[in-house]
């Protein structure tokens, strides 16, 4: 544990510490002390400086930082390794370099902001700071390549599901293959990146974006009625860590139980959640269209669809409704 880290816990601790006990208990010098907690009000924590008593931890910032994640954390593998930054380009493409790196599966990377987020077919994921999650993990399933898009629907299970305590007054729901909405509005969005030979997978980097924060005005003009946020949607704050810790534990659960059982094992879940079962849609698939009435999906995630020539199941694709208007998101 660093030595920013090791005070913090030692200030959740106690209503007050002496500058005398911190450097005893970390084996520093006062003037060490007093660098580090210089640097954490420098993070943004509000750290009171009583005289002749130590020092008071006041509040601590809405930011994505190792200790405030790590303090809630309760996973085996899952966010065990974090790397945050406070920018970058996109938190897929440095998570595929660590997986490149034989980084150990559940690495996450962590962003405030990117600056070229990317989203699924090949768009954009609008990425303003400090609102919002951002997040990659590094994945080594034991799965055939062919099965490796069932991992971007059991993400929308675990988002879903972790989303469900945070906005409890709106319903969640997942767009097929793997938006999840709130009130009709797309909160978050997956991005999954295979690196495989014919016959296994080396890694898989899952991408993950959620509107936690985000007012209104941070989404360009075109994006305001089909996005949304949980602030926007529930009128409360999302605890940003807490949920990154909650999203951990979620998805650890949720993957290793896909990876064990395949995705069959959650399909019903994933029904629970869909806004589409009943609806009359096209599918684009690479130009290809189909329309018809959704029938749900299969074991292995394909979109069952009933059609004018019976029975189609789709892998991939993209979903607008008949009657209704293409989500460009």
């Amino acid at each position: 544990m660093e030595t920013a880290d090791r005070i913090l816990t030692l200030l959740r601790r106690e209503p007050i510490v002496s500058g005398e006990a911190l450097s005893a208990t970390l084996g520093i010098s006062r003037a060490a002390v007093w660098k580090h907690v210089e640097a954490l009000r420098a993070a943004g924590y509000r750290i009171e400086s009583h005289r002749s008593r130590g020092y008071a931890l006041a509040a601590a910032p809405d930011r994505l930082l190792p200790a405030e994640i790590a303090r809630h954390l309760e996973t085996e593998r899952f966010g065990r390794r974090l790397e945050c930054f406070e920018s970058i380009d996109s938190t897929n493409v440095y998570a595929a370099r660590l997986a490149r790196e034989d980084a150990p599966e559940g690495t996450l990377v962590l962003a405030e902001r990117q600056t070229r987020g990317r989203g699924r077919l090949g768009r954009s994921w609008v990425s303003p700071a400090r609102v919002n999650l951002y997040a990659s993990f590094v994945l080594r399933p034991r799965l055939a390549p062919a099965d490796a898009p069932q991992l971007a629907l059991a993400a929308a299970v675990a988002v879903a599901r972790t989303l469900a305590p945070f906005a409890a007054t709106v319903p969640v729901a997942i767009k097929w293959p793997n938006d999840c909405l709130l009130d009709g509005k797309k909160v978050a969005g997956i991005l999954t990146e295979m690196d495989a030979e014919v016959d296994r997978i080396r890694s898989v980097v899952l991408g993950i974006g959620v509107n936690l924060n985000a007012p209104a005005r941070a989404f360009p003009p075109e994006l305001r009625t089909t996005a949304t946020s949980v602030l926007l949607a529930t009128g409360t704050r999302v605890d940003r860590p807490r949920f990154a810790a909650a999203l951990c534990a979620t998805l650890e659960a949720v993957y290793d139980r896909v990876v064990r059982d395949g995705f069959g094992a959650i399909a019903s879940e994933w029904e629970s959640y869909s806004c589409l079962t009943g609806r009359e849609v096209t599918v684009d698939c690479s130009g290809r269209r189909s329309t018809g009435t959704v029938r749900g999906i299969d074991p292995v995630g394909r979109l069952v669809l009933d059609g004018a020539n019976g029975e189609e199941r789709i892998m991939a694709g993209d979903v607008s409704i008949v009657n209704g208007y293409r989500r460009k998101l």
